[in-house]
């Protein structure tokens, strides 16, 4: 069984019905006393899901969440401690690890057939939106960055594609371009990271994207990997993987690899299982994005 928090009536009222859903509760403090559960899940305002892990952990639940987790490097650090203290887990939705096309790109990295890599080129934009997305997202305090919000999927699935830590921000920056109505809202982002291995990262994660193509550009999410021994590149809408060694004179497109639907999910309830997840994303993981998201965009302000 589970029970349904809402704060605020209007998205109860125009949302929740349509998914066959009531709130049970109209304030989430209400819900964490009046609930008896294992699992809460959480999907507020970015700027309120940190306090509401911490309220949680503290109370013995697990916890699951849309991205970003938290919006500030202290909240993090008290979800660390809980979690670490409390043996509790904290899953993530990020979901681009599941995708066919980035287990199959993994794949080919993890074969060798492309060699060590050493640049990692992404293009992440997506569709500003603005007359539609929710009013809060323009509101001071309550989204916490562009970086924090759309660069942890990058920053969760790089690792795990190549094997490589990151191993050092070399640079980060936000600035307002779009969104001209709401100047504090930085809606363009670009980072440069450093691997483990020496190996280079360059990342655009701007709200640029055309708004009437939506998250249907041919570039959304698209990442090119270039090793010692050849290329790999693979976008979300595309219809493959596209390999290149140094022996071939055509490039070649790796299809059929199934994805993994759901898979953030499987993982989180591996870990309450006690089992190793089979997609990898541990609450170490999750933790290690967020981390790694809060100190991209803090080095951008």
């Amino acid at each position: 069984s589970s029970d349904v928090c809402s704060s605020d009536l209007n998205i109860a009222a125009s949302l929740m019905p349509a998914k066959g859903l009531t709130p049970d509760f109209d304030s989430f403090e209400k819900f964490l006393a009046g609930t008896d559960c294992t699992v809460i899940a959480l999907g507020d305002i970015y700027g309120k899901r940190g306090a509401q892990a911490i309220a949680s952990l503290k109370a013995g639940r697990h916890v699951i969440a849309d991205k970003p987790l938290c919006t500030s490097l202290a909240e993090l650090e008290q979800i660390e401690s809980l979690a670490r203290e409390k043996h509790l887990h904290v899953g993530l939705m990020l979901d681009l690890r599941d995708h066919a096309n980035w287990i199959a790109l993994r794949e080919v990295v993890r074969s060798g057939r492309i060699g060590e890599i050493q640049t990692v080129c992404f293009a992440g934009q997506h569709p500003l939106l603005r007359a539609t997305r929710p009013a809060w997202y323009f509101e001071p305090g309550h989204h916490g960055g562009t970086l924090n919000d759309i660069a942890i999927h990058a920053v969760d699935f790089i690792p795990w594609l190549t094997g490589l830590s990151i191993e050092r921000i070399e640079a980060a920056r936000t600035w307002n371009a779009k969104a001209t109505d709401t100047p504090h809202f930085c809606d363009c982002a670009q980072l440069m990271l450093r691997l483990s291995n020496g190996g280079g990262v360059l990342g655009d994660v701007s709200y640029l994207a055309p708004d009437a193509c939506g998250y249907g550009i041919p570039n959304y999410w698209r990442v090119t990997l270039h090793g010692t021994r050849g290329m790999a590149e693979t976008s979300f809408n595309a219809s493959g993987v596209t390999v290149a060694d140094d022996s071939s004179k055509e490039f070649a497109t790796i299809t059929g690899t199934p994805g993994r639907p759901g898979g953030y999910l499987d993982d989180f309830l591996s870990c309450l299982r006690g089992e190793s997840p089979s997609g990898g994303l541990d609450t170490a993981a999750c933790l290690a994005a967020s981390r790694l998201a809060l100190e991209l965009q803090a080095a951008a302000e």
